[in-house]
């Protein structure tokens, strides 16, 4: 089957031709084809996209919010407030970003804090769905932070809970007595960054043997690694591809 845009010759076989009037804007066409061996974030030659291609992010500073907040944030902190009298010495900050209802904690009352959300009945923040470990490598003198994600089903409302601590004192309360679910959580944060949660029932590695060294996802970790033989070839461990600085 021919298409319209197809003529025969006489032998009957199908010959493509040039649509009449196409232009480069024309969907007939193919559009030009970039520049061979060019490569993102300003790179040439490699094709490389790991973002070490010279990319530099400005770093946005986080700054605390102005009341009102808007959305339900402003009732969340005056509920949190009004339920737990420690608020001033707790709470270091309160950051709205993007949507989203930060409240930065002392390390030390982190499992107060998650107590009152989840007790109180104008809060009701009965689940903690996610726990997790940020590096702030070079950007924070308490470099490590531990994030978590509350939910309140009751409400339908999320708030985060963020709390700092250094490399040199990385202890936290655990708060698996209050949100069982931070069990296996907490020991993953443990394993990857080195994070200390006093009082967890079973503070082990979960996903490093236990007589690894080092912790995995600090951003001071050694690449390292072993070659790789892949059908016939061998492939360098990522320290020795590339200068990762």
């Amino acid at each position: 089957m021919t298409s319209p845009n197809d003529r025969t010759n006489d032998g009957g076989v199908p010959v493509p031709t040039t649509p009449a009037g196409a232009s480069s804007t024309a969907p007939a066409e193919h559009p030009p084809a970039a520049p061979a061996g060019r490569g993102m974030f300003g790179n040439q030659g490699t094709g490389d996209v790991s973002g070490y291609g010279g990319l530099v992010r400005q770093r946005k500073p986080i700054e605390e919010a102005t009341r009102p907040y808007g959305s339900y944030f402003d009732e969340v902190r005056d509920a949190l407030e009004e339920a737990y009298p420690a608020f001033g010495d707790a709470i270091e900050k309160v950051v709205v970003d993007r949507g989203e209802l930060t409240l930065h904690v002392r390390p030390e009352r982190i499992a107060e804090v998650c107590q009152v959300m989840r007790d109180d009945l104008s809060l009701r923040f009965e689940l903690c769905s996610s726990v997790s470990g940020v590096d702030y490598l070079g950007a924070d003198e308490r470099r490590l932070h531990m994030v978590y994600q509350l939910t309140s089903m009751t409400y339908r409302r999320q708030v985060r809970l963020e709390a700092a601590v250094s490399a040199e004192d990385p202890h936290l309360p655990s708060v698996t007595a209050v949100y069982p679910t931070a069990d296996w959580q907490e020991r993953e944060a443990y394993d990857m960054f080195g994070i200390v949660f006093d009082g967890h029932p079973n503070l082990t590695r979960i996903l490093m043997p236990d007589d690894w060294e080092g912790h995995p996802q600090r951003k001071d970790y050694p690449l390292g690694g072993v070659p790789v033989e892949y059908k016939g070839a061998e492939i360098p461990p990522p320290d020795r591809r590339r200068s990762y600085q």
